[in-house]
């Protein structure tokens, strides 16, 4: 590409996403940085940064987007909004076949769409490098804490999505009381590392899992547990990651023993299906199971934690899992429960900050692809549709795409 294009366009999913690929001052840092991209703004009353704060830094709001080469959103694009034969930069939650999404995956083929997906963007080592996981961990720390102390009677903050920004939401840290409790944060990735962001500026102290386990302390403390501190293989003696990851089905949870002293659980780990569950049901009503308070960051319904049966809405965060009978109860309805934060689109709460963090990935990651013939081929490996057809890759969609009828 010589000179390129870029569209914003209006979010048009519903429920609505205030966030945005890229905030008015990202915009003008994009075509500083790269003279030949013009970036144009869909007018929109519904995204968290107004059509008046894109005008004021010389944004130009175009409603027609059809003249551009490139469109970025972030959720899915509604079909009848699809422009054909356009490049569409958004999320689109169809490469585990996801059932709501395969209409839209074929109405894609059908109007001659590149489709690259966000989640798909990775670097030469298979990193993802454009993602909304650090924020998800920072609101859902932040959403853990609130939950406890809502159920304990302890404090009572304001909702992440009731402040403007995220400096409003740190200013609620101080009415932070918590009794010697201990917090578990699982995985290592930008969630986790999001998640412990808001522990540490709690104040909250972090130890190792060996202190964790076997000490007794005067203060709330938390650890970070990866997948060899709660994991094994019987038949091998030594943890090995790179087998853990390419054979998660020949491993035993090991989880158990972390249930004996934690208080609240902060799942932030990437889980693969094969892999097993942290804890069973069962294993909730064993007297010594002490997790009283859930945030599953993660939120994988039916997942890792066995006790995250459905997510959880904004608006109303969480819900109580009583262990004697295995079903859901009214959220704080029974100090004997386990309170379950389980909102599967936390990044949303705040969608300024999350917005910002994101478009440093698009400028840092995406846009130099647009003038470099797409060295490394990020693009090309994002690329799920192309030209009316799947993409090699994602070529075991089609019987996905065969069977929706659009």
């Amino acid at each position: 590409m010589n000179k390129v294009k870029i569209g914003i366009i209006k979010e048009g999913k519903v429920p609505v996403d205030k966030r945005v690929p890229l905030t008015p001052k990202k915009c003008v840092e994009a075509m500083q940085e790269f003279p030949d991209a013009e970036v144009v703004v869909q007018p929109s009353d519904v995204r968290c940064f107004t059509d008046k704060e894109y005008e004021e830094l010389n944004i130009p709001l175009q409603q027609d987007l059809n003249d551009c080469d490139v469109l970025m959103g972030v959720k899915e694009v509604p079909i009848d909004q699809l422009i054909p034969g356009k490049t569409y930069f958004f999320f689109s939650h169809t490469i585990k076949k996801q059932p709501h999404n395969a209409k839209l995956l074929r109405a894609i083929l059908e109007k001659n769409i590149r489709m690259i997906d966000y989640e798909l963007l990775t670097n030469a080592q298979g990193q993802r490098v454009v993602a909304f996981g650090r924020y998800a961990g920072i609101v859902g720390a932040y959403n853990g804490i609130l939950t406890y102390g809502k159920k304990w009677d302890l404090f009572d903050l304001k909702p992440a999505y009731l402040c403007h920004e995220m400096e409003d939401m740190q200013e609620e840290y101080f009415k932070v009381k918590l009794p010697p409790i201990k917090i578990a944060v699982t995985g290592g990735g930008r969630v986790a590392g999001g998640a412990m962001e808001v522990l540490n500026k709690m104040g909250i102290r972090k130890v190792s899992v060996f202190d964790y386990l076997y000490k007794q302390f005067k203060e709330p403390v938390y650890a970070q547990l990866h997948s060899g501190d709660y994991n094994t293989r019987p038949d091998v003696e030594v943890w090995d990651s790179p087998d853990f990851y390419a054979n998660p089905h020949l491993y035993q949870s090991t989880f158990r023993k972390f249930t004996r002293v934690t208080d609240l659980l902060l799942a932030c780990a990437y889980w693969d299906p094969r892999a097993p569950k942290l804890f069973s049901e069962e294993d909730t009503r064993q007297p010594d199971f002490k997790i009283d308070t859930i945030a599953d960051i993660t939120c994988d319904v039916d997942g890792s934690i066995p006790t995250t049966t459905r997510s959880t809405t904004i608006t109303e965060p969480a819900y109580d899992y009583n262990p004697e009978s295995g079903k859901q109860e009214a959220a704080y309805s029974r100090k004997g429960n386990i309170t379950i934060m389980a909102v599967d689109n936390l990044p949303c709460e705040l969608p300024r900050n999350a917005s910002r963090d994101f478009g440093r990935h698009i400028i840092d990651f995406v846009f130099p692809q647009f003038f470099n013939q797409d060295e490394g081929g990020m693009l090309e490996r994002a690329t799920i549709a192309k030209g009316g057809k799947l993409t090699e890759r994602f070529s075991y969609l089609q019987d996905y795409v065969a069977a929706a009828v659009v």
